[in-house]
C-alpha cells in the first residue's frame, strides 16, 4: 500500500495490522492500524512509529517519498511499543536524528530499549520549526501514559493526538469521511471505554486545549484521522470525559450455572422496560469485557449477577469485575444479584466490587435454588420500585 498524503507535503505512513485480535485483553476484532505522519520541510519529520515487526513496511512506504536517512527529527508523542517499537531499527537508518520527546518519554525509552536516546526534552509551550511549518507541543500526561504529548501544527491546522480520538480499525480508508462513521465512533467509544476512561479527568483538561487550537484535521495514533467529523468526535470526548451517563440506558451482566440466576437477571430487565429505560443483556459466556466495557461507558445502572461457587462468583463474574474496577467508571448505579443452593456469598461479593467502583447501589437480589414465577414477579416489582425511587431523587 502507498503512503498516503494528507496535506501537501504531509504523509501518513503508518501500517495496517489487519491479523490484531487481542490489544492487552482488549478484544480488536476489526485489527488495527499504527499511524505514522512524515512531514517534508527544510528539516524531515516523523512523527510516532510503528511495532517493531513491522518497521520494514513502514520504511517501505517513506522511501516512496524520500531517503529515510535524510530524516531529521522524530517526534515520539508516546513510548508504548506500538508507537515507538521500530525506533532502535529507525536510528540506525538516521543516527544523527534529533528526537523530542517529553522528560518521562526520555526515561521510559531507556527503561524499555536499555540505551541511551538523543532526545531532546520539550514541556508546555515548547516549539520547534521545520522550516515553512512549525511544531507545537502540548503534554497530555496519564492520557494515557505519563509521558504522553500531542504535537500541534498551526500552518496545517493539523493535530497530532497520539492515542487521544483513536480506534483499533484495520482498513485501506484513511480519512473518517471515506468509512461508515457509526462504525468509527463505536470503536472511537471502545477505546476510550477500554484504554483512556481511568484518566477521564486528565481528558477534560486535555479538551479544553484542543478546543483553543484551530484545526481542521486530527491524526491519531490508531484509525481513521478525523477531519469530517471533528464537531462529532470532540461532543463524543466530551460526553465520555464528563462522565454523562444515560439515565435511559441499563446493562445487565450475568453468568448462570443452572440458569435461575439468568431467570433473575429477565425479571430485572422487565423492571427496567416497564420504567420506559433500554436494557442491553450481556451473558458473559458470550460476550468479551471488552465490548462490554463500551457499553458501561454510557450505561447509568450496571446490574451484575453471579451463581455462587466454591463461596465465591463464578470466573467469568470475577474476571469481569476485576476489569470494570480498574476502569473505574463511577457515578453509576449498581444492582447486584444472583442464586445460590446453601451458601450464598456470590451477591455480597458482588456488591462490594460495585460498591468499590463508586457506584450508588440498590438493594441486592438473592434467591435459594430456583426462582418460581411467583419469586420472578416480586423481583421485577421490587425493582420497578427501586428505578421509581431513583427518578425522584433526580
Amino acid at each position: 500500500m502507498l503512503p498516503r498524503e494528507l496535506k501537501k507535503g504531509i504523509y501518513w505512513v503508518g501500517v495496517i495490522d489487519w491479523d490484531l485480535r487481542n490489544f492487552h485483553g482488549y478484544l480488536t476484532q476489526r485489527g488495527s492500524t499504527y499511524n505514522a505522519y512524515l512531514i517534508i520541510d527544510e528539516k524531515i519529520t516523523l512523527i510516532d512509529n510503528v511495532k517493531e515487526k513491522l518497521y520494514p513496511e513502514m520504511i517501505e512506504r517513506i522511501s516512496k517519498i524520500v531517503d529515510p536517512s535524510k530524516i531529521d527529527i522524530i517526534v515520539q508523542n508516546h513510548v508504548e511499543g506500538d508507537h515507538s517499537g521500530s525506533l532502535p531499527a529507525l536510528l540506525e537508518r538516521v543516527p544523527n536524528a534529533q528526537i523530542y520527546a517529553t522528560g518521562n518519554a526520555d526515561k521510559a525509552l531507556k527503561l524499555l530499549y536499555h540505551r541511551d536516546f538523543n532526545v531532546k526534552i520539550v514541556n508546555g509551550g515548547d516549539s520547534i520549526s521545520l522550516g515553512k511549518r512549525t511544531l507545537h507541543f502540548v503534554p497530555t500526561p496519564m492520557i494515557h501514559w505519563p509521558d504522553n504529548m500531542v504535537t500541534y501544527c498551526p500552518e496545517d491546522k493539523m493535530l497530532f493526538s497520539n492515542d487521544s480520538f483513536g480506534q483499533h480499525i484495520a482498513s485501506s480508508q484513511r480519512i473518517d469521511s471515506e468509512y461508515p462513521l457509526s462504525t468509527i465512533m463505536e470503536e472511537a467509544r471502545k477505546y476510550f471505554a477500554n484504554i483512556v476512561l481511568p484518566f477521564r479527568k486528565m481528558v477534560v483538561k486535555a479538551l479544553e486545549v484542543v478546543k483553543s487550537l484551530d484545526i481542521d484535521m486530527i491524526c491519531p495514533s490508531h484509525g481513521l484521522i478525523w477531519e469530517k467529523y471533528i464537531p462529532e468526535i470532540l461532543e463524543e470526548y466530551h460526553m465520555l470525559s464528563h462522565n454523562e451517563a444515560n439515565d435511559k440506558y441499563a446493562l445487565i451482566v450475568y453468568d448462570t450455572m443452572w440458569e435461575s440466576t439468568r431467570k433473575m437477571a429477565y425479571a430485572i430487565q422487565r423492571a427496567f422496560n416497564h420504567a420506559g429505560i433500554d436494557v442491553r443483556m450481556v451473558n458473559l459466556q458470550n460476550d468479551h469485557i471488552s465490548d462490554i466495557m463500551t457499553e458501561v461507558a454510557t450505561a447509568k445502572y450496571i446490574c451484575v449477577g453471579s451463581s455462587t461457587l466454591n463461596n465465591g462468583i463464578l470466573p467469568s463474574v470475577a474476571a469481569f469485575l476485576t476489569y470494570l474496577k480498574g476502569l473505574s467508571p463511577q457515578d453509576r448505579i449498581g444492582l447486584a444479584f444472583g442464586s445460590y443452593g446453601w451458601g450464598g456469598q456470590s451477591v455480597g461479593i458482588v456488591e462490594n466490587y460495585l460498591k468499590d467502583c463508586g457506584f450508588t447501589i440498590m438493594d441486592k437480589i438473592r434467591h435459594q435454588y430456583i426462582p418460581s414465577k411467583v419469586d420472578l414477579d416480586a423481583i421485577t416489582e421490587r425493582v420497578s420500585a427501586k428505578i421509581e425511587e431513583f427518578k425522584e431523587e433526580k
